[in-house]
């Protein structure tokens, strides 16, 4: 029914999701232990909301689960796609072997951007994981930003510093895709290709700002995991059926390191993913949806990262013009917390609306 061919790269793209879980697999009694002998979670319990304010509804539910938990978990995830990556090319150049030169993913035009955001912009979000955890550091350059990121948004980097950061990541994407991979249009349905010149570049990076502001869904145990698997299986998909077989490699490797997180991360939670895996999937996600030509479906197959800020920009809007919440809390899920929703039900249903966003959004895709 199928030909050799497609046979030898299905396999390849599971082979590499199935290494990805058992090197996450592996890794995890490592980084677990580290963890726990490090101490490295938040000594401060009480949750500063993105107007500054204290969450007195996350601070009713979360106020004595944010300690003794780990918040660095997002290691797990990008260390084992790295690694793995990296594994995997230098035995494909060692080795001889058909099989062996088939695993490897890495290349100029599919993956070396993506993997490159998914290590940077992780590297970022560690840091200020890294800033919430330690009291007073040292340093003095890192206790000038601990201060004004306290007297601000609450403990870490602020989120000026990430927004600023995360440009900065976006703006090295869009001007890899401008000027080295000449991308200059998007395609649109019914439209085809519309040419945004350089005009590209601004919008690559808005729109890189824009998924990352949906990064605030990491707030309940499970929630993100499910949700970025669900994002990142469609764009496997995609990539897959575009001959992206590289690029859908790295996609189900993040796939199946995401899993393993997971796993772990179902309440009550071993550790946390912190912002060392939200800006690193994030930023990652948006650079996938621009390689493959499917950024017009990206609002749809991270619409629960799409909702989940919006549910923030119309708190702060409201709050500042009318004077009152839309809703009891902010984002969307600790909403629903506060309306007496269970975690596991919000989870589950996030999943659920997840995965079948990502369904919708890969036949629009395959159909416009």
């Amino acid at each position: 029914m199928y030909g050799d061919d497609f046979v030898v790269d299905l396999v390849k793209v599971f082979a590499v999701g199935v290494f990805a879980v058992l090197l996450a697999s592996a890794l995890t009694p490592s980084l677990t232990s580290f963890l726990f002998e490090n101490k490295l979670w938040k000594k401060k319990n009480k949750a500063i909301s993105i107007d500054g304010k204290e969450a007195r509804y996350f601070n009713k539910f979360h106020s004595e689960k944010e300690t003794k938990v780990p918040r660095i978990g997002g290691l797990l995830i990008w260390c084992s796609v790295s690694f793995l990556a990296l594994l995997l090319f230098f035995l494909s150049n060692l080795f001889d072997f058909f099989w062996i030169e088939k695993f490897d993913f890495l290349s100029r035009d599919q993956t070396w951007l993506p993997l490159f955001t998914l290590i940077s912009a992780s590297l970022v979000g560690l840091s200020d994981d890294l800033l919430q955890i330690v009291r007073n550091p040292r340093n003095i350059f890192l206790r000038k930003i601990w201060r004004r990121a306290e007297d601000g948004l609450g403990e870490g980097l602020g989120l000026r510093y990430r927004i600023i950061l995360v440009t900065v990541i976006g703006l090295i994407g869009a001007w890899w895709f401008y000027f080295r991979l000449g991308q200059e249009s998007i395609y649109l349905p019914f439209l085809e290709e519309v040419s945004l010149g350089v005009f590209y570049i601004p919008f690559f990076i808005i729109v890189m700002v824009a998924i990352y502001s949906g990064g605030v869904i990491d707030g309940i145990d499970g929630l993100a995991g499910g949700v970025f698997i669900s994002i990142f299986s469609a764009y496997t998909i995609i990539s897959f059926l575009q001959g992206q077989l590289n690029l859908a490699a790295f996609c189900i490797a993040i796939v199946g390191s995401v899993l393993v997180f997971l796993w772990f991360n179902i309440p009550p939670a071993r550790f946390y993913m912190g912002e060392t895996g939200i800006i690193g999937l994030t930023t990652t996600v948006t650079v996938v949806a621009f390689l493959t030509g499917a950024v017009f479906v990206l609002p749809i197959i991270a619409f629960p990262l799409i909702i989940t800020s919006l549910s923030v920009i119309i708190q702060l809007l409201s709050k500042k013009f009318r004077g009152k919440k839309v809703f009891l809390a902010a984002p969307l899920h600790h909403h629903l917390e506060a309306i007496g929703w269970p975690q596991h039900k919000i989870t589950m249903r996030f999943w659920v609306v997840s995965a079948l966003m990502g369904i919708v959004g890969v036949l629009i895709h395959l159909l416009l």
